[in-house]
């Protein structure tokens, strides 16, 4: 069954020309895994120090596999909590046309 877990990631104080040329791929990667449901959420601190990232998997090595496929996993430093619940406008606004 998949379970919510919290990642932070640290990232980096300055952004060197090799990360920066990896953003794209980042966004994409990330797109991909949003629209198959493995990652609920990603936000970015406005200072661009720290990376929040709600995933859904089975097991937290689940999760630091997830992590290690980021395009700019060498990059960021995962902090990863197990979550106790992880509730969203959008789920209690889902309903069926059934």
């Amino acid at each position: 069954m998949k379970k919510p877990f919290m990642v932070e990631f640290e990232l980096p104080e300055e952004f060197d020309e090799e990360f920066i040329a990896l953003i794209p791929s980042q966004r994409l990667h990330i797109d991909e895994l949003l629209a198959v449901g493995k990652i609920r959420s990603y936000a970015l601190s406005k200072d661009r120090s720290v990376l929040w990232v709600v995933v859904e998997a089975n097991s937290e090595f689940e999760v630091m596999e997830i992590i290690a496929n980021m395009p700019l996993a060498d990059y960021m430093q995962p902090f990863v909590s197990e979550l106790m619940f992880y509730h969203t406008a959008e789920k209690l606004l889902q309903f069926s046309l059934n």
